[in-house]
């Protein structure tokens, strides 16, 4: 049974991903491009598809096993509320940089994890997922083109990055069973591929 529940946890994001995408093409009022589009674009750029995947590694390794759908969650949460903020006007400048900087913070917040001594609370843990998520979602908005729906873009980016998700944790659970040296590689290759992209970006 405790097998059974954990891989009901891991596969959680995946789930969702299944029943957001399928309620989507459901509802009349989605238009199909607009949902393909959200569900291509995380996995278009390489920023978004480490930061989603570096989410369920983290989750894996530095929460508890009944709350490790936490980061994903509230990832997904201020996901959405940052892709909201440019259909208001509100937009940030450096925002791509931003997000690359955000990849390395989560390869450190990767490292942290499984350090005693620069491990996080795991609410500074959250914070900080949170933080990146906002500035994910803003580029997502950001990159919406003029006549897509919103809703349909929104469930298709929601429902990748919750299978991004599903696939960090179900990566992290594997690289948690004693295999040290490729968690720090993993993370190290988080990090660095985060520098890399900001500096093509400054």
């Amino acid at each position: 049974m405790t097998r059974l529940n954990s891989l009901a946890r891991r596969g959680g994001p995946a789930t969702l991903a299944l029943l957001a995408a399928g309620a989507a093409q459901a509802h009349p009022g989605h238009d199909t491009l607009s949902l393909v589009d959200g569900l291509t674009h995380p996995f278009a750029g390489f920023d978004h598809l480490l930061a989603m995947v570096a989410v369920g590694l983290w989750s894996a390794a530095a929460l508890p096993a009944g709350r490790r759908l936490a980061g994903p969650a509230v990832f997904l949460a201020m996901l959405l509320l940052g892709a909201a903020l440019p259909q208001l006007g509100l937009q940030l400048p450096g925002l791509e940089a931003g997000v690359a900087l955000t990849v390395t913070a989560l390869g450190v917040l990767m490292i942290a994890a499984r350090s005693q001594a620069l491990r996080l609370p795991v609410p500074a843990g959250l914070a900080l997922v949170g933080v990146a998520a906002l500035l994910h979602g803003m580029a997502h908005g950001a990159d919406l083109s003029a006549g897509q729906s919103f809703a349909g873009y929104a469930v298709g980016f929601m429902a990748a990055s919750a299978l991004l998700h599903g696939a960090g944790l179900a990566m992290g659970g594997w690289l948690e069973a004693g295999r040290a040296w490729a968690w720090r590689a993993t993370a190290g290759l988080v990090g660095f591929s985060g520098l890399a992209l900001l500096a093509g970006r400054l």
